[in-house]
């Protein structure tokens, strides 16, 4: 843990989540600015600064996390209509907290993936 990451803050108990899923080794809680009806972070309770630092470090639990990813996604009923799933990489693809995190979209069609 570092104590200036809010995501690893969260995972210690310091700062109150929504929590929708927990395994020994992920967190899954719904964003505070949501952009869809549903819209979950999923994060490995390891430190690690973004997916690819992730799939380098610890390939075992990148795949853990996209487990709960799946998990999340069906946990709130997103399977059957479709859902997205986004990892933000690095200052230009608007990643603002730099511990690695899915976000789990769905709940409503959400148009083109990115915008001109």
């Amino acid at each position: 843990m570092t104590n200036d990451c809010l995501f690893c803050r969260i995972v210690a108990g310091e700062i109150p989540a929504t929590v929708v899923h927990e395994t020994d080794e992920t967190l899954a809680f719904r964003d505070i600015g949501p952009k869809a009806p549903v819209h979950v972070l999923v994060i490995p309770k390891a430190h690690h600064a973004d997916v690819a630092e992730l799939a380098a470090a610890d390939p075992a639990l990148a795949g853990t996390l996209l487990a709960a990813c799946a998990a999340v996604a069906a946990g709130e009923g997103l399977k059957e209509d479709g859902y997205r799933v986004i990892f933000n990489v690095g200052a230009h693809s608007g990643q603002e907290v730099f511990h690695v995190h899915a976000h789990v979209l769905g709940g409503r069609p959400l148009g083109p993936m990115v915008s001109a």
